[in-house]
């Protein structure tokens, strides 16, 4: 006979509903398809942006495009590419391989491009789906919510000064 105040009968049942579900979630992580929305990876080059990476992985037939933007007022170098005001370069890889590409808005730095093959089903795929996931959390815009600013109150009768006597002004 089962207690009235004895509720591990349902958590019972619930853990292997769960162990399921975490189960089932990591082998379609590890098993689908890679879908982006985009094959571009952005970078934008500003004045005084020293948020410039030192390395980026760019994933052959996923994310296999770099995307220049010059959100900058002068014009910046980009390896041996020129990028006017507003103006923006995608630059497309093809192979895998390790590209060094000088900033020329940074002299010291150079940014590294790391192109890598497609992963492969399996641990491959789930460590490349765990690492995009980790960038992008990582590299969440940095933007405060919108706080909407209270109207200012009417000014009532009784806050305002009375007039100086003598002004010729009547007080409303």
């Amino acid at each position: 006979m089962r207690n009235a105040g004895d509720h591990s009968a349902p958590r019972r049942r619930l853990a292997p509903a769960l162990a399921a579900a975490v189960a089932l979630s990591i082998l379609w992580a590890a098993l689908a398809p890679l879908h982006l929305v985009s094959r571009e990876r952005a970078i934008d080059i500003a004045a005084g942006n020293d948020a410039l990476p030192a390395a980026i992985t760019l994933t052959l037939g996923v994310q296999d495009v770099l995307l220049l933007r010059n959100v900058d007022h002068v014009a910046q170098r980009f390896g041996p590419v020129l990028l006017a005001p507003g103006e923006q370069i995608r630059l497309p890889f093809e192979q895998a391989g390790v590209y060094p590409v000088a900033a020329g808005a940074w002299p010291d730095k150079t940014l590294t491009v790391t192109v890598v093959e497609w992963p492969a089903p399996g641990w491959e795929r789930l460590g490349w789906r765990l690492a995009a996931l980790s960038h992008a959390v990582r590299y969440l815009p940095r933007v405060a919510p919108a706080m909407a600013m209270p109207a200012p109150a009417p000014a009532r009768a009784a806050d305002r000064a009375p007039a100086p006597s003598g002004s010729g002004i009547m007080p409303a």
